[in-house]
Order: C-alpha cells, then structure tokens, then sequence
C-alpha cells in the first residue's frame, strides 16, 4: 500500500483506474520561473546547483508550491555521468553544454570507468534523500538519466550543439564496435545510477532518448534501444521505468516490447494511434506541444481538451508536454494547462 497522499502518477503508470488525469511537467522547475531564477543567480552557477543538495532540493520543489502537479523530478542534469567520468562539464547560459574532454578514439573510449554513484555522483543520491524527506509523502518523485546513446552524442561531439551528429553518426557506420564499447560503459553506468536514485527514494525513473530519433530505423534498433531494454530489464520490477525517444513514432510498439512501464510520446504523434498501436503492453506519457504554452488561455484549455480526448476514456495516461517546457513560457500559463487537466 502507497504511503504517498497523492500516488495518482504511480497508479496510471500501473494503469490502474484513477479519479482524473495525473499531470507532470518535463522542466518544470526551470528558468520560466521566477524563483528558479533566484535561486540560480544564489548559487552562482548552474553546476553548483545541480551539485548543492539543498539547492536542488529548493528548486525541485518550487514548481509544486505554485501548481498542484502530481509528481515531482529530481532537478539534475542528464550529463552527469559524462562530467563524472572527467570529461570535464561546463554549461553556458545561451549556449548549451560543453565537454573539455571530448571522445574522440578508442584510446579515449578505453579511459572511461563505470562511476560510482555513491562516490563521483554522491550529490544526486543525496539531493534525493533530501528532496523525499522534504516531500514528506506528498506526490512522488521522478529520478532519471540521460540514454547511453543520447549521453554518447554530446561525448562524441564535445557538447550539445550539432544537431546533426556529424561525428557520433560517422561512428555508427564507421566505428560500430567502437561505439558499442562505448555504449556498453555508459548502459551499466545508468544502470548503477539509476539503481542508486531508487535506493535513495525516488518512486518512479524515467530516462530521455533525446537524440535517438536522428538515428535512421535499423541504427536506432541497434545502438539506443537495445540498451534502453537493458536498462529497464536491469531495474526490473524495483521501480516503475518510462522511456522518451523524442522523435521516436515510428518505433513506439518496440519501446513498448521492452517492458517499461510507459511509453513517452512527443507532440509529432497522435495520442490516441499511439494508444491503438500500443494497446495493453504500457501507459502512455504526453503529448501537449511545448509551444502551446505560449497562446493564449483560452487555446491551451483548448488543446488540452483535445489531447485529453485523443487518449479517450479509460486508465494508463498521464499528462506532460511532448518535451520540456522553454524558458519563455509565463507561468500563469502552466497554471491554465494544470487547471485544464485537472477539470479534465
């Protein structure tokens, strides 16, 4: 029996009947809020916050005093691993994330060990345990990684801003082997990670494939899901899994076959083929359009009717936006879409 005074996230997740839609929000505690901001300029540092416990905590928890949310996520950042490993993190404001230490040979590839997240990433088990003492049963909490090969593409390229993947795409079809040595070493360092979240506390993992739709169909089958199934396969049943390909359509009844829990679903697909297609294997997560935050109220009420409708009646879904919400959104527009959900 859940001790959680709201556990509806983690009855859709079982789909089990619940009294109305549970609604999270990917970034929710980010940037678009006032607070966030405040507290980012008190740490000085957008590291310093992920690594600071007490200030991940702070912030975590923010979104969940202005909007009655359903579950909160631990507010980290998916390279951790790569900046454990010594590739040396740095995060710009404006610019994205930059690796000092890309991987470049095979040499670099042999260099990298498993880290130990009780050690090197000692700061997320810890904001965790802090965050669920001070959640104190509220709604649960969502821990999560980065995919082996989405945290592969920014060690590869040195950072986040080629979309192209000129040179992580070059190694799939160039260096195979070479790349799946590496993804190997990333799977069962997320694995190990996400094993220590869960034995801090956290109730539900989720883990984001977000490059995984640049691959073409039989490379995506081959160096990103093979290893999502092997993560949700090593968690087994200690703890509800979601898997998020952005992009990820076309294989949606793949992800489902690997056992996880839910399927996440970007805004490019409809709600409710996704549901015909998936059928009974999992829940299903999505799918609002970020950018629909940005109309007025009375379009968001109106398009969170539709995609409420799209899924149709019955158990096993679970309101977010199709990816994270952006910097600009006015927040008493996420209070409407909340309101909207929650009217149903």
């Amino acid at each position: 029996m859940s001790t959680l005074a709201n556990d509806r996230f983690l009855r859709a997740l079982r789909r089990e009947p619940v009294d109305r839609t549970p609604v999270w929000i990917m970034r929710q505690a980010g940037r678009y809020l006032p607070e966030y901001r405040a507290t980012r300029a008190r740490a000085g540092d957008f590291l310093t916050l992920c690594k600071t416990p007490d200030l991940a905590c702070e912030v975590t928890l923010q979104p969940l005093a202005r909007f009655p949310l359903d579950a909160a996520i631990l507010f980290s950042d998916i390279l951790t691993i790569p900046d454990a490993m010594g590739l040396g993190l740095s995060i710009d404001e404006g610019v994205g994330p930059r690796l000092a230490n890309p991987i470049r040979s095979a040499r670099d590839v042999a260099r990298l060990g498993v880290p130990d997240p009780e050690r090197e990433l000692r700061y997320v088990p810890d904001a965790v345990r802090v965050i669920k003492r001070e959640l104190n049963g509220r709604v649960p909490l969502i821990g999560f990684a980065g995919s082996p090969w989405t945290l592969a593409t920014y060690m590869i390229e040195g950072g986040g801003g080629d979309h192209d993947f000129k040179r992580a795409k070059a190694w799939v079809y160039d260096e195979p082997a070479l790349l799946h040595q590496l993804l190997a070493v990333l799977t069962q360092s997320v694995i190990e990670y996400l094993k220590a979240q869960r034995a801090a506390g956290v109730d539900a993992i989720m883990v984001f494939d977000t490059w995984g739709g640049a691959l073409a169909a039989q490379a995506y089958h081959e160096f990103s899901l093979a290893y999502l199934a092997q993560i949700v396969s090593a968690l087994g049943n200690s703890v509800p899994t979601i898997l998020f390909t952005k992009g990820g359509a076309p294989w949606l009844e793949a992800i489902a076959q690997t056992g996880c829990s839910a399927v996440g679903l970007d805004w490019t697909v409809n709600l409710g083929d996704a549901r015909r297609r998936i059928g009974e294997h999992c829940a299903l997560q999505g799918n609002l359009d970020p950018a629909v935050l940005r109309a007025s109220i009375p379009v968001i009420e109106r398009e969170v009717a539709n995609t409420l409708a799209a899924y149709g009646p019955g158990p096993g879904h679970i309101f977010n936006l199709g990816h994270g919400i952006t910097p600009d959104i006015n927040p008493d527009h996420v209070a409407a879409l909340v309101a909207a959900v929650q009217r149903g």
